[in-house]
């Protein structure tokens, strides 16, 4: 079973297919129900030798470093193999 931990956002990750997809307004309407209700679902990262790699929650994650957050919470995930 996974388990939910805070990680660094500092030691994150983004890949730039994944960056491109970026909408702020949605991180903009994230960033404002985070900070009423929390964070609710944890993103996924996986390792990649001295950081970790964003899997799934770009919108959660950027809305997180706008309130000046320093962790997020995520799931751990392994790497798909091909």
């Amino acid at each position: 079973m996974l388990e939910i931990k805070p990680y660094p956002i500092e030691l994150i990750y983004v890949p730039v297919k994944r960056a491109k997809s970026l909408d702020q307004q949605r991180v903009l309407d994230l960033a404002e129900d985070i900070l009423k209700n929390g964070q609710k679902t944890p993103i996924q990262l996986r390792i990649d030798s001295k950081r970790f790699v964003l899997i799934e929650g770009l919108h959660r994650l950027e809305a997180i470093r706008a309130l000046g957050g320093y962790t997020i919470e995520a799931y751990l995930v392994r790497a798909r193999l091909h």
